[in-house]
């Protein structure tokens, strides 16, 4: 028997669907698909995780008869245990052995498949397999997908409020209305609160946003662990971290207006002030709306196809696609030195004159605009420059 024999049998024997053999491997239904047709061939950690998953060698996998090996394993337990006094329940061994070579597609005939994860045998549970076969239980996340889930709407909502959070804080020094009063630190330490909730933004997104990359590309497929009550869960945390995040923005409006109007008070701490409730709306913002987002399991393995399909386009690239990123990177480029000449070179410069500092950004948006303009112009000639 080939490989393509053998992977065959052995998910029909198993009851597994290509999604799930695809889930547990770390691959796409795709690559399953064009390994059993015989288009494609696993890496060597592939097929090693594949014997692992269904306990055979990697021998009889690849060139050997899987079923011819189960029954000969079966008749050795047969002859083994019939020497001695459990030779009827050795037998039976080796009839379930033989049924479960004999089942070949991946659905049973009345309906209710038996769970892939434990070898067809009824009664048998393992983490990771389907609840369909009783629905009181909930479905199993081999992947470990929800922890995820949680833990990267945690890190991308937490640096999003310390970033915001770190300028509030940083609004209690200012010059104008400072906690501290007078004193030449007032920029100092707004510099080093904005500095630092900077930093602390930047451990928690980065490594959030990489451990996201890094799950995609080891789970480019997930089956849908949630059941209606955790949907309905998550849509009520939403809903809640909404209502409570406008409730803050507008308490911190409240404050700042009646801060300015009756106080006299018109910088530092009442800024500050509306700024940390923002921070507090914002992670509701954010954390909320990610984790009910995430929920969306579909929607995720449509993503991460689409993000293999355009890695394997990346090479083939047409002529104006790559015309297209380089004279957009020249313009942006030729933009940035004009910028940086008129924010050092022009006169005054040194001297701090704020008018010297007043238009040196304005060749990024002239930049950006000949960029929209090139796009256009190339995406008219395309059947030209791509022949």
């Amino acid at each position: 028997m080939t490989f393509r024999t053998n992977l065959q049998t052995l998910r029909s024997r198993r009851n597994m669907t290509q999604e799930q053999l695809a889930m547990l491997l770390g691959v796409s239904r795709q690559a399953i698909s064009k390994w059993e047709s015989e288009k494609a061939y696993p890496e060597m950690d592939k097929l090693l995780a594949i014997c692992d998953l269904f306990g055979c060698t990697l021998d009889d996998l690849v060139l050997g008869d899987v079923t011819r090996a189960t029954t000969d394993d079966a008749a050795d337990a047969v002859h083994a245990a019939g020497e001695g006094s459990n030779a009827a329940a050795a037998q039976d061994v080796a009839d379930v052995s033989q049924t479960r070579n004999l089942t070949t597609t991946d659905d049973q005939a009345d309906g209710h498949p038996r769970d892939p994860l434990s070898g067809g045998v009824p009664g048998v549970s393992r983490v990771g397999s389907s609840s369909d076969d009783d629905p009181t239980l909930p479905p199993q996340d081999p992947t470990g997908y929800d922890a995820h889930r949680r833990r990267f709407a945690l890190l991308i909502a937490a640096g999003v409020a310390a970033i915001i959070a770190s300028v509030g804080i940083a609004n209690l020094f200012d010059p104008v209305n400072s906690v501290i009063g007078s004193s030449p630190f007032n920029d100092l330490l707004m510099f080093v609160c904005i500095s630092v909730g900077t930093i602390v933004g930047l451990a928690l997104l980065i490594p959030g946003g990489m451990s996201h990359v890094v799950f995609v590309r080891r789970h480019p497929y997930v089956e849908d662990p949630y059941t209606e009550g955790d949907r309905d869960r998550e849509m009520r945390l939403l809903a809640a971290g909404i209502v409570a995040g406008i409730a803050a923005i507008l308490i911190g409006i409240v404050v700042v207006v009646y801060a300015d109007d009756v106080l006299g008070v018109a910088a530092g701490w009442p800024n500050a002030v509306m700024l940390l409730l923002s921070a507090f709306a914002v992670f509701g913002f954010v954390y909320g709306g990610m984790r009910y987002g995430l929920l969306n399991v579909d929607a995720y393995n449509r993503a991460a196809e689409n993000d293999r399909s355009e890695g394997r386009r990346t090479g083939q690239q047409t002529f104006s696609d790559r015309l297209t990123v380089v004279v957009c990177g020249v313009i942006m480029l030729v933009a940035t030195i004009i910028a940086l000449c008129l924010l050092l070179l022009m006169p005054g410069a040194g001297a701090g004159v704020w008018s010297a500092f007043a238009l040196f950004w304005l060749p990024w948006p002239v930049g950006g605009i000949l960029c929209g303009i090139a796009v256009l112009v190339i995406w008219l000639c395309k059947d030209h420059l791509d022949r």
